[in-house]
């Protein structure tokens, strides 16, 4: 059996630790701590289990004029997919040839960089000013190759920072290729670019979103883009069959239609709360809520955001300076969290989770 040398050579991405044990605080994956809304109970009742016997709608027709409708634009700049991941591993078929690159902002989702791999182009990070500052991006591979591709996650991922809707808007005019904004963490913002997706003019930006992270369906599955027509049609040429399953369409179409209202009057732009919650679902304070670790007096509350700072001493380098211990005090207190290795945030790990009403403010 032959396996391609690309895929031999290939580093693949790690996924968050999923434990076991419900004594287990989970801090490694950026999941929701409360539960989906009551109405995803009520249409999982009232499925009909008839519909599992047949294959999906596979262009999620009533979902997609949903999420057309709700973003002032048209189905035909609508794709929906299996997760985000899905939406972004099309991305990468699509729209980058052979010769061409994948690039993002450094540090950034850990992902983009896999992805690039699996596509076997070259990967070309970009890198943040020291206090994850918005620097403008390298748009060619240091063997001359073009980045075809810029996948922009805003906020970032994991430093917290947004960049103005102005910033990425300069870029993408100046950018020959395609700029895909993920806005997987955008319900815990104060603005989006979406406008820039549903723009008439715009030729080359796609604004992704997703159920995983504040509507807190990270299990269910599913994501979706807003773009140019051509774009997306493009998206549609390459993915699978019946790749969004039928219960994730369902379950997706009823909160879009019940949460209408709900990106206008809590996440909206006319005065960002601190915190607010429509049926189950809560937006958290936004921005970074620093927590010290200490190697030796660490303690890991079971219900607080934490960013812990583990930048090491100057004269050290990371792997050798106050990665192991903080770590292992997360360990003993069971928690579960990234180490920096696993997205290069200069040291830094980032974590969250927990109730609302046990955050730390330090």
């Amino acid at each position: 059996m032959r396996i391609a040398q690309s895929v031999r050579a290939l580093v693949p991405y790690t996924p968050g630790e999923q434990p076991r044990s419900a004594s287990v605080v989970k801090l490694n994956t950026n999941e929701n701590p409360y539960p989906p809304s009551p109405r995803v109970a009520d249409v999982l009742a009232s499925f009909d289990l008839d519909r599992l016997r047949r294959y999906p709608d596979p262009v999620f027709t009533d979902l997609r004029a949903r999420l057309a409708e709700l973003n002032g634009t048209t189905p035909a700049r609508v794709f929906v997919g299996n997760g985000s991941d899905e939406v972004l591993t099309l991305m990468a078929r699509a729209f980058v040839d052979d010769n061409e690159a994948i690039g993002s902002c450094d540090p950034s989702y850990s992902l983009y960089q896999t992805l690039a791999a699996i596509r076997n182009v070259p990967f070309v990070p970009s890198p943040l000013n020291a206090d994850f500052t918005w620097r403008t991006p390298v748009t060619h591979g240091a063997d001359g190759r073009p980045v075809a591709l810029f996948l922009l996650t805003n906020p970032n991922a994991p430093t917290s920072v947004r960049y103005p809707e102005e910033t990425v808007a300069a870029f993408a005019r100046a950018f020959p290729g395609v700029v895909v904004v993920d806005e997987a963490y955008v319900d815990f913002a104060d603005a989006s670019c979406m406008d820039l997706a549903t723009a008439p003019g715009n030729a080359n930006v796609v604004v992704m979103r997703t159920l995983s992270k504040s509507f807190s369906l990270a299990g269910l599955r599913l994501g979706y883009c807003i773009g140019p027509a051509d774009l997306i049609e493009a998206l549609y040429k390459v993915k699978d069959s019946y790749n969004v399953d039928a219960l994730a369409q369902a379950v997706a179409l009823v909160l879009q239609q019940a949460e209408h209202d709900f990106a206008a009057q809590f996440l909206g732009r006319a005065g960002h709360p601190k915190s607010a919650e429509v049926d189950g679902r809560v937006v958290l304070e936004q921005g970074e809520v620093p927590l010290a670790v200490q190697e030796q007096q660490h303690e890991a509350p079971h219900d607080a955001r934490l960013l812990a700072d583990l930048r090491p001493e100057p004269a050290q380098p990371p792997e050798r300076r106050r990665v192991g211990a903080p770590h292992a005090a997360f360990a003993r207190e069971r928690a579960v969290c990234k180490l920096p290795a696993a997205f290069g945030a200069g040291g830094r790990v980032g974590v969250c989770g927990g109730q609302h009403g046990a955050f730390e403010h330090r």
